[in-house]
């Protein structure tokens, strides 16, 4: 299947974040074991003082340790590489073998990459999909803004959807795995979104009104 003709179902269930799908690679899929291996790339940009090499905020004119006038900060690129193996569906390692043995991958680079598209490309896949299923747009149901369906969207229903069957301590530490996430409090987010612990609140609340 070439990248033009992908399609709805060739979308991996696994809360991936968008760079880290189309950065997959044939060797990353392990059949045998049923797993994906998965590398996340994060760049910062650190400010520092060009005298004592302290670090700066954006706002900063003056170094907070040597004194010195910033003119120019020096700007330094920090990259962050985390590695993380997830487990994958026995019908989604289907798809994916017989989407290999048609030569679907696009060799880029020296890389056989599963999908050979860009970002913009995806959006645009995700976005008819969700058309074709007749997907309303969604709502934020803190600020009301109206969103079309997105991955990200979709790896935010991923995380919901995971919470809403297990919000335990474990539940959300290996939810924290699967995204991905330096920060539990992160994950926690997702809890908050899902509603669970507040709606449980809330009728146990009325139920001991009602029996007082």
């Amino acid at each position: 299947m070439s990248s033009g003709q992908t399609s709805c179902q060739d979308a991996l269930p696994s809360g991936l974040r968008i760079s880290e799908a189309l950065r997959l690679e044939v060797k990353d899929i392990n059949f045998s074991e049923g797993t994906l291996t998965i590398e996340h790339l994060k760049a910062r940009i650190r400010l520092s003082c060009p005298q004592c090499r302290a670090r700066l905020g954006k706002g900063y004119t003056f170094c907070p340790r040597c004194g010195v006038k910033v003119e120019k900060a020096v700007a330094e690129e920090k990259e962050r590489r985390r590695m993380r193996t997830l487990p994958v569906d026995k019908e989604t390692l289907g798809l994916l073998r017989h989407y290999i043995m048609r030569g679907g991958p696009v060799t880029r680079n020296g890389k056989q990459l599963i999908f050979g598209i860009n970002r913009h490309r995806a959006w645009q896949i995700v976005r008819g999909c969700a058309d074709r299923a007749g997907l309303p747009p969604l709502v934020n149901p803190e600020s009301g803004r109206v969103h079309n369906v997105s991955p990200h969207r979709l790896r935010d229903a991923f995380a919901v959807n995971a919470v809403k069957h297990d919000d335990s301590g474990d539940g959300l530490r290996l939810l924290q795995e699967q995204l991905g996430h330096v920060s539990i409090s992160t994950t926690m987010r997702y809890r908050k979104v899902a509603g669970k612990e507040l709606k449980e609140w809330y009728r146990k609340l009325w139920e001991e009104k009602g029996s007082g």
